[in-house]
């Protein structure tokens, strides 16, 4: 067996934790059982939710916690909380190496500032981006940044576009990494100065991380022509929005025609698949995992809203992310 990864799970964020947690983690463990588990948190707590759970001791610790950042602190309060809190141990235990990953569904402001205050950003990067996944017809989309950063310039999105294909490349090893900048048209004249700076830049930029392909419009995000989208955070973050919504209006539409009258149920069953599928498609739980990129040591955020299946899968993404050696390539690339 290959030397195991390590994440450090803080195990008190997000709603219904640790229970989610505990679960999510069970349900990876029975797939893969190479993954190491350091919990942060009540040990109390935490003991009793690993109680009859399918879950080997060889691969869990429990590092003891009482305080935790609550989902209503500011990023400043939580920061006050001190390290005794187990967002703060967790990642510093990213910080001291002896974990890989630090993976939470806690408070995403306190995480990014706790992040930033004890793990030094990658040389040359001069801002963190959020960067998640997002399906598209043959495949998955990185999309950064998703509101780390208001206000960018032609720098940032450069490091953004190395960054965001990294981590592809990291995910989807086989796959070649497609660049686009996110823009109001396809056209070269189009879109503001920084836009149209940096669309110079990247036409010109040497490298074999991946290929750019120009712009992109919102509507043809999920279409499969590219594979990494890059916006500023301001606009990345109302995209982001703009989409799950959509999302979550379409299914629910879906659910109400299909159980409204009596052909709608017996359509429904005589397509049960083809719904299934396409449910599946639009499940946020299947995409859940947002990654904090720049920083020196890789950090995960998992939705605080999701339950053990999203966590789960937010699990697959740390370790995809160490497998795939992403700080190394985004370190390769960046000089």
């Amino acid at each position: 067996m290959n030397k195991p990864i390590v994440i450090a799970i803080d195990a008190m964020g997000g709603d219904n934790s640790p229970t989610k947690i505990i679960d999510g983690i069970e349900l990876y463990h029975q797939k893969n059982k190479n993954v190491y588990f350091k919990l942060f948190g009540d040990s109390n707590i935490i003991g009793e939710n690993l109680k009859n759970k399918n879950l080997d001791k060889k691969n869990y610790e429990i590092f003891h916690s009482e305080n935790n950042v609550k989902g209503e602190d500011s990023a400043l309060a939580a920061a006050k909380r001190g390290k005794n809190s187990s967002m703060w141990m967790s990642i510093e235990s990213v910080k001291n190496k002896t974990s890989d990953i630090i993976l939470s569904a806690g408070n995403t402001g306190a995480l990014f500032v706790i992040a930033k205050l004890n793990l030094e950003m990658i040389k040359k990067i001069d801002k963190p981006a959020l960067s998640g996944l997002w399906p598209n017809k043959v495949g998955m989309n990185i999309v950064l940044d998703l509101g780390a950063n208001i206000e960018c310039n032609e720098k940032n999105l450069k490091d953004f576009s190395i960054m965001g294909a990294a981590l592809h490349k990291s995910l989807f090893p086989d796959e070649v990494s497609k660049v686009a900048l996110l823009n109001i048209g396809s056209e070269e004249i189009k879109g503001n100065s920084v836009i149209k700076n940096t669309y110079q830049e990247l036409s010109k930029y040497p490298n074999s991380l991946f290929e750019f392909k120009g712009y992109i419009e919102g509507n043809n995000i999920m279409s499969g022509e590219v594979n990494v989208i890059i916006a500023d955070g301001f606009t990345g973050n109302i995209a982001l929005k703009t989409a799950e919504g959509t999302a979550n209006f379409i299914t629910s539409e879906l659910k109400k025609t299909l159980s409204g009258n009596l052909v709608g149920k017996i359509s429904s069953l005589l397509n049960i698949k083809n719904i299934n599928n396409f449910k599946k498609k639009l499940d946020p739980r299947l995409y859940n995992g947002a990654i904090l990129l720049g920083l020196n040591s890789p950090v995960v955020k998992s939705h605080g809203g999701t339950d053990y299946i999203g966590f789960a899968n937010a699990i697959s993404v740390c370790e995809k992310i160490i497998k795939g050696k992403l700080i190394d390539k985004i370190k390769e690339n960046i000089n």
